[in-house]
């Protein structure tokens, strides 16, 4: 199974905000739609960055609620891994393993189309586990 396959059963929405946001207003869009991170966009609608919940417990660490006032843009992790509709799960599994975050955006022809979380790939990776199980049962 491919990103494009998940992508199809889940649907491509993707919650997105400016590099302008706050923290707080980051902090409220996560719990309101009950997710973990919410991908920073440029003018152009390109990834700029990405911000989790994890990049918001550590800025209160770090700073005290006087942190949630600050912008998306100066907490937000620049470096962001991305992948395409063709990659496996097994190649985000293992990326997403090592490096050790849990939301993917997707990205096509450099245009944001999709998000993946450690959640869907696990939960395709079980089904695929299944199903392979059952055709070796039935055999």
């Amino acid at each position: 199974m491919n990103v494009a396959a998940i992508l199809r059963l889940k649907g491509r929405a993707v919650t997105t905000a400016a590099p302008s946001a706050t923290l707080l207003e980051i902090a409220a869009k996560l719990t309101a739609k009950r997710i973990g991170s919410v991908v920073i966009v440029g003018p152009g609608g390109e990834v700029a960055g990405i911000i989790s919940e994890r990049d918001i417990i550590r800025s209160l660490a770090a700073n005290g609620p006087d942190c949630l006032p600050k912008l998306a843009g100066e907490v937000m992790t620049r470096e962001v891994i991305t992948c395409q509709e063709t990659d496996t799960l097994d190649e985000l599994m293992a990326m997403m393993t090592a490096r050790r975050f849990r939301h993917m955006p997707v990205v096509t022809d450099g245009a944001l189309v999709g998000i993946i979380s450690i959640g869907d790939v696990v939960k395709h990776h079980v089904a695929e586990v299944e199903m392979e199980a059952t055709a070796m049962r039935d055999y």
